[in-house]
This record gives structure tokens, C-alpha cells and sequence, in this order.
């Protein structure tokens, strides 16, 4: 998945705000043995934190459903995470580095969702939007100094991009037939599969 996402932004950002010719893209750690070598224009993109949303989470399993309306599959619900990636931009002159950023900003601004045509692998099958919010202010419990602390590096000027990308757990069971005779429920133990209650039958049901 983290890969589909930095190829799917990489040519997001090749499209709609640098030109790929002049800029490189990349997803390295922004260190000062890094910065060291770089002799060419560039905009870093580095992936520093992953969590998952545990607001989209979907508690237990989903019905899929054949041509007659009947429960043929369940299967887990999506996983959502949040991937933020640290962006920065490096040239030779610090008024070239805030031309970058400002047409990165734009580019941002004007998606809220990356593109259904960037998206590759598991992240099109799944068919789901792969959300972009950009610039928001960081969590209480992390602060960008502390991200370039830990890379050794100098603080400069970036954009935090947080993508939110759905996970396809791949957990399926299949449905058993359709009841002929009788009443049957279905429950959910703790863990999401679903369990057998005891079965009344009608006739019991109307003595």
C-alpha cells in the first residue's frame, strides 16, 4: 500500500505542480548526509508516520450479496490509515524552495481525494477514495521540530500532507444456504464472526 501511495503522489505532483524534467520527486529521509549530496532541484516527500483511523473503522463483518438478494459472502470492513509525509523542497536559493511549495500547496488544494487514475495495485480494486489533507496542524503529542530533530537535520520550511488510504484486510467467509424451514439469527461473538443461535420453529412459535 505505502508504495501504491508514494507512485500514486508522485504523479499527482508531476502533473499538477512541478515539471518532472527539471524537478526529481523523492521519498528519501530529509538528513543532513542527504542534503549533502543533492545537486539537483527536489521535492521531498517523507513518509514519518503511520496510524490507523480508528474513527473509520467497521465493527464486524459486511453482507456481499448475489443477483436474488441472498448472503452468499461476509467479509471484514476497510481499515483506514493515516499516512503523513513531510514535504519539503530544495534548491539553491530559498525564493525558489517557496516558489515550489506554494505550487505544491495549490496542487494539494485542489485535490481533496487523489486522482482515481493515479491510483494503482490494491488501492484501485478496492475502489475506494484515498483522501489528501494538507497543512492541518499536527497532533498534541508530536510537533515538526521534534521530526527534524530526529533526522539530525535543520529546520526549514514544509508542508505535512496526511493521505488516508482504505486497507483491504482480505478476510472473507462464506455464507451458508438460505433457510427453508424455520427461523434462524445470526450473532456476532467478539470478534466479528458470526455464530448460530438455536433454531425455533414456527410451528413452536404459534402453540
Amino acid at each position: 500500500m505505502f508504495v501504491e501511495v508514494d507512485e500514486a503522489l508522485r504523479a499527482l505532483v508531476g502533473a499538477d505542480a512541478v515539471d518532472r524534467a527539471e524537478v526529481d520527486v523523492v521519498f528519501d529521509a530529509p538528513t543532513k548526509e542527504w542534503a549533502a549530496r543533492r545537486n539537483s532541484p527536489t521535492v521531498n516527500m517523507f513518509l514519518y508516520d503511520i496510524r490507523e483511523d480508528l474513527r473509520r473503522r467497521h465493527r464486524g463483518l459486511i453482507n456481499e450479496y448475489d443477483d436474488r438478494g441472498v448472503v452468499v459472502n461476509r467479509h471484514q470492513g476497510p481499515r483506514y490509515f493515516k499516512l503523513s509525509y513531510l514535504i519539503t523542497a530544495w534548491t539553491q536559493r530559498p525564493e525558489d524552495e517557496h516558489r515550489l511549495l506554494s505550487s505544491l500547496l495549490w496542487c494539494f488544494l485542489r485535490h481533496d481525494t487523489i486522482p482515481g487514475a493515479s491510483l494503482t495495485g490494491t488501492l484501485a480494486e478496492i475502489g475506494l477514495p484515498v483522501a489528501l489533507n494538507i497543512a492541518l496542524p499536527p497532533p498534541e503529542d508530536r510537533s515538526f521540530a521534534d521530526v527534524w530533530s530526529a533526522l539530525g537535520g535543520e529546520l526549514k520550511p514544509s508542508l505535512d500532507l496526511v493521505v488516508i488510504a482504505p486497507a483491504d484486510g482480505g478476510r472473507r467467509l462464506p455464507a451458508g444456504p438460505p433457510a427453508t424451514e424455520g427461523v434462524a439469527v445470526g450473532l456476532q461473538d467478539h470478534a466479528g464472526d458470526m455464530v448460530d443461535a438455536p433454531r425455533r420453529n414456527r410451528r413452536t412459535e404459534q402453540m
